[in-house]
Order: structure tokens, then C-alpha cells, then sequence
């Protein structure tokens, strides 16, 4: 069954090749919608100019698929508004890059 939390649970599993930490942490995800068999994720990179972009929506997209097997459409949309910023960092991600919260 698909549902909004096998959705977060699979994107945590998405690791940012560069910091070592998932994108739901490090803030990047932005809106999760599940509508029956259909799910769109909205998420962005900590800059535009983030060569990763791709890459992460990739695999996001097939981690995804993997938690959630009878998701019919699978859409991770990138976006640029609002920018990015460290305090959309959860505590979490804070601690793993040794900043204090």
C-alpha cells in the first residue's frame, strides 16, 4: 500500500554522495503527495548549480518504487523556490556534520 510514510521512510534511505547524510535530513524534500497508486515529491539541492540533481531524483525515484511496489507513477519534481537553506537542516543532520544546534 502506498502511503505518505513508506514514502518518507524510502527517501531517508537516499544519501547525499557528497555530505553522507539523507535528503530528508539535510532538508532537501519538500512536499510528499499521495493520491491512490500515484506519488510526486518535491524536492530541491542545497544550490542550483548542484551537479547531483539527477542523481538524486533518480534515486529517489527508485527508492521509492523499492519501498513502495504498487505506486503506479512515481514523479520527483526539482525545485528552486523557496532557496535552500542550512536551517532546513533537521537536528539530526546538524549533529552528523559536528554543528551545534
Amino acid at each position: 500500500m502506498v502511503n505518505d510514510e513508506r514514502i518518507w521512510a524510502a527517501l531517508r534511505t537516499v544519501i547525499d554522495p557528497e555530505i553522507g547524510i539523507n535528503v530528508v535530513d539535510l532538508g532537501l524534500v519538500y512536499t510528499v503527495e499521495v493520491s491512490g497508486n500515484q506519488v510526486r515529491v518535491a524536492m530541491t539541492m542545497t544550490s542550483q548549480a548542484c551537479p547531483l540533481h539527477e542523481y538524486l531524483a533518480e534515486a529517489a525515484e527508485t527508492a521509492i518504487r523499492q519501498f513502495a511496489a504498487d505506486a503506479e507513477a512515481v514523479q520527483v519534481r526539482m525545485v528552486w523556490d523557496p532557496p535552500w537553506s542550512p536551517a532546513m537542516m533537521s537536528d539530526t543532520a546538524r549533529q552528523q556534520l559536528g554543528w551545534r544546534s
